[in-house]
């Protein structure tokens, strides 16, 4: 089906605009959601699979609708926050693909008195374009000319689409000889949140695991982003038959096949002889704002940290023969992992002996990427006296400037309103930021303009600042953690996620009652998300996470295990 659009042949010109149904079959009740509607130039996948925040992003445009009733059209026209395009009147002439979706929503009651509209993922982790039950249209297409007679596409009848599919369900992971799963209801963050929320973990268990239950292993949680598996763990020799991809991020040809090559190695190693036991768990925790809740108590997000710490671990430590005990647990984890790493090592300072911190989100506020919190009064542009130059938030291995912080807000404006995008400034926010007076994360910065609130960024500083906090505290904190942190990055982080380091750092160089203890080391030249191995580039070291800090685990492990510890049961 093709459909003819006429594009405004000025800026004055109205946008055509399109309306958007769904019929009772899809639901018989009212729905909330953010309403998208994708256009494309890229015929070779669906538009909803096409839209992220990188230069190879196609277009999109959304609008919030709040008890959208079946067979009544919702508009999106040119007034739709749009990325990368900014409106509907601006879209360039040509033929397009073009796709809706709707992200819906669900109401929360929560114990806090706040009543509020998100989307609740799933078993998907968080993303928009394959959730189960959100609604969508099949691909049509569409030609956008210039002008045309009688002014352009003023006054043209709007394009009218109908959502006529929904995304299906997800099957739940079976067990495994190696790879097992544990999920439980959370009564804390079933009461914050008034209705029933649950906590999962993947659990990769040693083997000899069923033959030996008598014995008790010590627990490496790998802090991740949304997994439904253990994805670097491969009892299958490598596929011959793949067809090799092309790593834009490594620069490598083949980097699928080189996973899989990894990953059995790591398989062959795990079931050798006198190689130490252990367990890996990695927790979902996929929540209303993202694919992650950051692994602390948020105002916004409720007490994920104490769920986490006192309901999800016992029970995965009681069915897992865990250790259990402080000496025997260890952190570690990359990127958002890196932040929750060095968090929870932090906040629950006993209840592990040691966090290996990869490429951390800013753990200092005064280089939030390349923004200032503190003193900087835009976040888009460093300002000077008669210039605004944009800031990046993201760069290539060479420098190259990727996204500006500006754009990368845009996307996320386009995804939702009131911090509802689900991406990675909305879910900082959603974290650190106290409640608004509407329900919903306090704003940090203008998403239109750029303009910072300081009374939020002070906010943050005393909370979430982790440089602050172990600045304030360490006079208690730091005994609890000595020897206890490894922190590693990349001189040239993608998403200057450096800058923060450097200044953690310097504290922890300076603390000398007691001195910290641990290291802090830099690769050069090494992108995201360097994570400390000197001898291997990043494409390959990221693929030994659950192996690669454990001579530095076991040899804490015998110098802190107390008097008549377990060292030998798990060692078969």
């Amino acid at each position: 089906m093709v459909v003819v659009l006429l594009a405004a042949a000025s800026a004055a010109a109205s946008a055509q605009s399109f309306t958007v149904s769904f019929a009772k079959k899809l639901s018989t009740k009212p729905l909330d959601g953010r309403l998208m509607l994708l256009l494309s130039t890229d015929a070779s996948a669906e538009p909803r699979m096409q839209i992220d925040d990188t230069p190879r992003t196609q277009m999109a445009f959304g609008v919030t609708v709040d008890g959208w009733a079946p067979g009544v059209a919702a508009t999106v026209d040119a007034t739709a926050a749009g990325y990368p395009v900014r409106s509907l009147k601006d879209v360039p002439p040509g033929e397009y693909m073009v796709q809706a979706l709707l992200n819906v929503y669900e109401t929360f009651h929560r114990s806090d008195g706040s009543v509020v509209k998100l989307h609740m993922d799933q078993g998907e982790g968080q993303h928009w374009n394959i959730t189960p039950g959100n609604l969508y249209s099949k691909p049509m297409k569409v030609t956008v000319n210039a002008g045309g007679t009688a002014g352009g596409n003023a006054g043209a009848a709007p394009v009218e689409i109908s959502l006529s599919e929904v995304i299906a369900p997800i099957a739940d992971k079976q067990d495994t000889k190696y790879v097992r799963h544990i999920k439980i209801q959370s009564e804390l963050l079933t009461k914050f949140w008034g209705r029933p929320m649950s906590l999962s973990a993947v659990v990769l268990v040693p083997e000899g695991f069923d033959e030996h239950p008598e014995a008790r292993f010590p627990l490496m949680l790998f802090h991740d982003h949304f997994v439904d598996g253990i994805d670097d763990f491969r009892t299958m020799p490598p596929d011959p038959n793949l067809k090799p991809d092309y790593s834009e991020r490594f620069h490598l040809a083949g980097y699928n096949r080189i996973q899989q090559e990894e990953g059995y190695a790591f398989y062959q190693k795990w079931i050798s002889a006198k190689y130490p036991r252990y367990l890996v768990v990695k927790v979902q925790h996929a929540n209303p704002y993202y694919d992650d809740s950051y692994a602390v108590n948020s105002a916004n997000l409720g007490p994920y940290g104490d769920a986490i710490e006192t309901e999800l671990m016992p029970a995965v430590e009681k069915k897992f023969h865990s250790i259990g005990q402080g000496w025997a647990r260890f952190l570690y984890g990359g990127s958002t992992g890196g932040w929750e790493s060095l968090a929870v090592q932090m906040f629950y300072p006993t209840h592990y002996n040691g966090a290996f911190v990869a490429c951390p989100d800013p753990v200092d506020f005064h280089s939030y990427m390349t923004i200032n919190l503190y003193d900087d009064k835009n976040a888009f542009y460093l300002e000077g006296a008669h210039k605004r130059v944009p800031q990046p938030a993201m760069r290539d291995y060479l420098g190259h400037t990727l996204i500006t912080t500006e754009d990368n807000l845009a996307y996320e404006a386009m995804l939702g309103d009131h911090g509802r995008s689900g991406e990675q400034f909305d879910i900082w926010q959603a974290v650190y930021s106290p409640e608004g007076p509407d329900g919903y994360p306090m704003p940090i910065f203008d998403k239109a303009t750029g303009e910072i609130d300081h009374k939020v960024a002070a906010y943050w500083h005393d909370h979430y600042d982790l440089t602050a906090i172990l600045t304030r505290d360490w006079p208690t904190l730091g005994p609890q953690l000595q020897g206890k942190l490894h922190i590693y990055v990349g001189s040239d982080d993608t998403y200057f996620l450096n800058d923060a380091v450097y200044r953690l750092e310097d504290f922890l160089k300076s603390t000398t009652s007691p001195s910290y203890d641990g290291e802090v080391a830099y690769g050069p030249k090494a992108e995201h998300c360097w994570n400390g191995d000197p001898t291997l580039p990043n494409a390959y070291s990221r693929l030994h996470y659950n192996t690669m800090y454990l001579p530095k685990i076991l040899e804490r492990i015998e110098k802190s295990a107390p008097a008549g510890a377990d060292l030998t049961s798990w060692r078969y």
